[in-house]
């Protein structure tokens, strides 16, 4: 009975001094292994010119003001914002809201407002747009658009709107714009930054049971 415990002892033992040195290597390597995970995640697509760009809710200060750099790149000649449903604030006036800020920075940025849309359907969610965008692409005839968005948020939207899109044959492009909090390099040391990677990894996960 004592060699028993001796041998159960020596075996945890082990496995303690084992679990330690994997945590050792991995705290020392946590950089190159996050910085791998991030940019295994992120889809960043080789942009070719398209029918529209489209500014999907939320991001407003990074999404329309890459939106307007790849206008004025030629890469579309129309811009098409969401209109996600207001909020109690926006509805008493006292905020703008997000199709508003996104006009005010295209003012800004020169762009015309004949090339501005607003699509008419009101959206709460990705899934909402993705419905939005299939609904107006085939009324207008489009047949190509480009999604800048956020780093993390880019896998979710490739693979919503490339299901969702697919039947219509229309051709979506993921751009990943860099935000001003943290980046792919060093996101684990901000707040803001693990927020989004764990949130967008629970999103992927729901969406693809759910959508």
């Amino acid at each position: 009975m004592l060699r028993i415990l001796k041998r159960l002892a020596l075996g945890l033992l082990a496995f303690g001094v084992l679990l330690c040195a994997l945590l050792a290597v991995g705290y020392a390597c946590r950089a190159p292994l996050l910085r791998g995970a991030a940019d295994a995640w992120i889809v960043n697509q080789t942009l070719s010119k398209a029918d529209v760009i489209v500014v999907l809710g939320g991001g407003p200060d990074t999404r329309p003001f890459e939106a307007a750099r790849l206008f004025h790149l030629g890469l579309a000649p129309k811009i098409l914002l969401m209109n996600p449903r207001p909020s109690p604030s926006v509805q008493l006036g006292l905020y703008p809201s997000e199709p508003d800020i996104a006009r005010g920075i295209f003012t800004h940025s020169n762009i015309p407002a004949a090339n501005i849309v607003v699509i008419s359907e009101t959206v709460t969610n990705s899934y909402d747009e993705a419905i939005a965008l299939r609904n107006w692409a085939k009324t207008n005839r489009v047949k190509s658009a480009i999604i800048p968005t956020d780093i993390f948020h880019t896998r979710r939207v490739r693979w919503l709107y490339s299901k969702q899109l697919k039947a219509t044959g229309i051709r979506v492009e993921i751009e990943a714009v860099p935000v001003h909090q943290y980046s792919a390099n060093d996101w684990w040391r901000h707040e803001d930054g693990i927020i989004a990677f764990q949130n967008e990894v629970l999103k992927y996960a729901y969406y693809r049971i759910k959508y």
